[in-house]
């Protein structure tokens, strides 16, 4: 079997998981987001912008940080490019894989964001995440500088892979993640 049928496998088993978890599940993954992201904020006066997602069918919803800390949101373009904007009061619209993120200024650097936040379908122990397929965070996550900037994924308990989950030689390891469990960062 290729690397590709593997993951197709494994998101489909992972999917049906993520389907059956609870709102408390959820609300309680967001709870450890909060919870992690309060204490790494007493280690700095300064924080830039932490990175969140726009959540999908069933994925952790942690849009609720907006009331507190300043965030921004992915934007896909063309060519797999992964761009991060603010999230501020204008509308959001639309981007090339048709998920709502803002398009109102100049992206933002990877000096300007304290951490990224990213969904994940499954995460392994060795950090390997498994995602929908598209590449861009790991295509992202190959210039070093933005490899600096912790990417910490969210899911909930019964989606970590308790084996290894195929890994692709363009895979790149998040820097932890956080369940309604776990903080593994």
């Amino acid at each position: 079997m290729t690397i590709f049928e593997n993951k197709r496998l494994e998101r489909n088993m992972f999917r049906k998981l993520r389907d059956g978890i609870s709102l408390y599940q959820r609300e309680n993954v967001e709870k450890n987001v909060k919870l992690y992201i309060d204490s790494f904020v007493k280690g700095y006066k300064n924080i830039g912008y932490i990175v969140i997602y726009w959540p999908l069918k069933n994925e952790v919803d942690i849009r609720s940080l907006k009331k507190k800390f300043s965030l921004a949101l992915p934007r896909c373009k063309d060519k797999k490019e992964l761009l991060f904007y603010p999230w501020d009061e204008n509308p959001l619209s639309k981007d090339s894989e048709g998920i709502l993120s803002p398009n109102n200024s100049s992206p933002l650097s990877h000096l300007q964001i304290s951490m990224i936040f990213v969904p994940c379908l499954s995460v392994d122990k060795n950090l390997t995440r498994l995602g929908y397929g598209g590449g861009y965070f790991d295509k992202l996550r190959r210039d070093n500088d933005w490899r600096n900037v912790p990417c910490i994924g969210v899911l909930t308990s019964n989606c970590v892979s308790t084996i290894p989950l195929t890994r692709a030689e363009w895979d790149i390891p998040l820097s932890g993640f956080i369940t309604e469990k776990e903080i593994s960062v």
